[in-house]
């Protein structure tokens, strides 16, 4: 999601770029004519496209982190539970042995 998110946001810059270096006296986008109205959605699309690749890119990372954070908690009970299961077979053979 976050790749996604800054491809997003890369063609939506790069759509913004363009219209404002490549507009001269009449309405132009990257060599093609167009109108007024036409590129009122080019930027429109553009400004959603880098709104949109932000949101993808925040959700991707939140996503990420907590899935890390999750991973690294279940790894320590893992750990805890482990140690504990160990400790009780170290209990139970005392215990046997003591009862010979």
């Amino acid at each position: 999601m976050v790749v996604l998110g800054l491809l997003l946001m890369a063609v939506g810059a790069v759509a913004v770029v363009g219209a404002l270096f490549t507009a001269e006296g009449s309405t132009q986008l990257f060599g093609l004519d167009i109108s007024a109205l036409a590129m009122f959605f080019v930027g429109l699309g553009a400004g959603l496209a880098i709104v949109w690749g932000f949101g993808f890119s925040k959700w991707g990372t939140k996503r990420t982190l907590r899935q890390r954070r999750e991973s690294k908690q279940l790894s320590e009970l893992h750990e805890k539970l482990e140690k504990r299961e160990a400790e009780e077979r170290a209990d139970e053979n005392d215990r046997q042995e003591r009862s010979y």
